[in-house]
């Protein structure tokens, strides 16, 4: 039996998987990190906590995660054109014994059995939104684009730096780096000024981590993204994290496979409700893994981290694949 770090390479690089890749199981999640240690986020139930970048974020029970929280006091950069007047970029440069938690989280991975990974959240696009609240962000591409690329600019520096640091003190074998696209049926962005403005941040990102060592870059976007595949494989991302069906996966295999990997395909509103059904759960899973098959593939719900909204729907989930492993392995 191959471990879960050698069938999830299988899978991915066109080999022979031995049963297919359960959700998250690959992976060992680093969360935290120095400076994560010192950028205040909400807990669940918890309202109006400002993090580093001055950002408010809310996480009103029985929702998925927080949320940035833009009224008109609370919004970050109120002029896009005065940026500099509002934006204020966090450090990231901590002592080693203020790593030295993570160092040991890290150093308890067997690095054999699963990748080492690192979680970043939220990425280039997503900070600028919170930043400046979505409508105006979204306009400001249009209206202000030289201050946009300053603001992504300063974005991508602070990415670069924190990578500097992972990389120094964790060692990562995988990078998890969240940043949604899009929404269920369009990206926010079209392809082109998507290429324009977020593709350049992340050519830099990706390339940093896979030049001092990062193995998997693995992005989390739970949205329509399907033409951007072209542009994630250009950026070295190895596995989209999030896909959901509304992108025709099985066809996105067909045309990328071997180029890239899709983990996701289980449709979470299809399974994760309120009084939830195993029932819904086992026929959405053998779907997924029907029509998607067994090679660059990783069948699982669309959250950015192990877990379900409701719980014991991401425990029903995995208990499915492994029942789809046995039938179609």
């Amino acid at each position: 039996m191959l471990t879960k770090r050698q069938n999830l390479l299988e899978t991915i690089h066109g080999g022979h998987p031995d049963r297919f890749v359960n959700q998250y199981e690959a992976f060992a999640m680093q969360v935290g990190n120095a400076f994560s240690a010192h950028n205040p986020a909400p807990k669940p139930g918890e309202l109006n906590v400002v993090n580093a970048w001055g950002v408010t974020r809310s996480f009103p029970a029985g929702t998925p995660g927080p949320f940035p929280v833009h009224t008109p006091d609370k919004i970050v950069i109120k002029d896009v054109e005065e940026w500099q007047k509002y934006l204020k970029v966090p450090n990231v440069v901590y002592s080693a014994q203020e790593w030295e938690p993570f160092i040991e989280a890290a150093e308890k991975v067997d690095r054999n059995e699963q990748f080492c990974t690192t979680f970043i959240a939220p990425g280039v696009f997503e900070q600028s939104h919170y930043l400046m609240e979505i409508q105006n962000c979204l306009m400001a591409f249009y209206e202000y684009p030289d201050e946009m690329h300053e603001i992504l600019d300063q974005i991508t520096q602070f990415e670069l730096d924190l990578a500097k640091e992972i990389c120094t003190y964790i060692k990562p074998d995988a990078l998890f780096h969240h940043d949604d696209w899009g929404s269920q049926q369009s990206t926010f962005l079209s392809p082109e000024m998507f290429r324009e403005f977020i593709k350049p941040c992340y050519m830099k990102i990706y390339k940093y981590y896979k030049d001092h060592g990062v193995e998997l870059i693995v992005h989390h976007s739970d949205s329509y993204a399907a033409t951007l595949v072209p542009d994630m494989i250009d950026m070295g991302i190895d596995i989209w994290q999030g896909v959901m069906t509304s992108n025709n996966i099985p066809e996105l295999i067909k045309q990328y496979g071997g180029k890239i990997s899709f983990m996701g395909g289980v449709d979470s509103a299809t399974i994760d409700y309120p009084g939830w059904k195993p029932e819904d759960v086992a026929r959405e899973v053998d779907r997924a893994c029907r029509e998607c098959g067994k090679l660059y593939f990783i069948p699982g719900a669309s959250q950015g981290l192990a877990m379900s909204t409701f719980p014991g729907v991401y425990e029903e989930t995995s208990r499915q694949i492994d029942l789809a492993s046995k039938k179609y392995f």
